[in-house]
């Protein structure tokens, strides 16, 4: 007895179902401890509660200014918020409601995502309370500013569609896992939008409810990369022909005190090799007190190194 075909058209519902199926148990899961984040004369964003006694994160570029915080719950009460921490470097904030036996959602691990993986973005925006996107993983590994100026590494972009209200709000994997936290679209632009991995918020989030704030490493100088004359690619072993080259050194600094100049091409700091300023934040990352670094810079046409103790960065 010959077995019925089966068309494509004929299995598309199952495909779709599947699909709606795995969007909906998303959703089902997760959107309980979505909440609307909004602030007096500033805005509003939405945020995701983590602990079930009240604390949530969202986006510091939502909290930073303006005045009373208030936090709209999925069953629509809406309760008075306490800032705990942010950092605007990495665009991540804690707040806190008084309000225990919160749901609370599952932080996942972003370095498990893949390119095209499925993902669910939950947040407010616009003000609709509780919407639902869905989407790919566009791409890893992406680099974003955040409104400090300093670079965020390794942001998640995605295609599910965010709108201004959704900052703050979760990413979410097939498994309702948060993988990372929606902060940023590209005005004009379909479907290119960025989430920052939940691992830096994790690791961010963890600093600020321990110690209130993230320290950070820094010189004092201002950098431009630039291109390094060939012979001296050859004479110096270097592996290409780019620097980080000092602009300005700034007054009562680490990198004043260390002796640096104007003019000075910097191609190696903390073992890494050094290409840009970007390069530079990378090789700073967490401040360490009292912690030397050696840097290596090309200085009228030959190799100097030196120690150079980073101060923790101003905030």
């Amino acid at each position: 007895m010959d077995t019925p075909t089966i068309s494509p058209a004929q299995r598309a519902p199952d495909l779709l179902d599947a699909y709606s199926q795995t969007v909906v148990g998303v959703v089902e899961t997760a959107a309980p401890a979505v909440v609307g984040v909004h602030v007096k004369h500033a805005g509003a964003g939405s945020g995701v509660v983590f602990a079930p006694d009240g604390y949530v994160l969202t986006n510091s570029h939502v909290v930073h200014h303006g005045g009373e915080v208030n936090v709209v719950l999925h069953d629509g009460r809406e309760l008075p918020a306490q800032r705990i921490g942010e950092d605007p470097h990495s665009d991540t904030a804690i707040i806190r409601v008084a309000s225990g036996a919160l749901a609370a959602a599952v932080l996942g691990d972003s370095s498990e995502l893949r390119v095209g993986e499925l993902v669910i973005a939950i947040g407010n925006p616009l003000g609709f309370q509780a919407s639902v996107t869905a989407g790919v993983v566009s791409a890893l590994g992406r680099s974003l500013r955040a409104q400090t100026g300093r670079l965020i590494e390794n942001v998640i972009q995605t295609d599910a569609a965010l709108n201004p209200g959704n900052s703050g709000g979760p990413l979410l994997n097939g498994r309702g896992q948060v993988v990372g936290l929606n902060t940023a679209i590209i005005a004009g632009s379909q479907g290119i939008c960025f989430a920052i991995p939940i691992n830096t918020v994790s690791w961010v989030a963890g600093l600020l409810m321990r110690e209130g704030r993230v320290r950070r490493a820094y010189l004092g100088i201002s950098a431009q990369s630039i291109g390094i004359a060939p012979i001296f690619v050859s004479r110096y072993g270097l592996e290409d022909a780019r620097g980080a080259q000092v602009t300005e050194v700034h007054a009562g600094t680490p990198a004043q005190r260390a002796g640096l100049r104007a003019g000075d091409v910097i191609v190696g700091l903390g073992g890494r090799r050094i290409r840009t300023p970007d390069d530079l934040q990378r090789a700073l990352g967490v401040y360490v007190p009292d912690a030397g670094m050696e840097m290596q810079l090309l200085r009228a046409g030959s190799l100097v190194k030196m120690t150079i103790v980073p101060a923790e960065l101003p905030e």
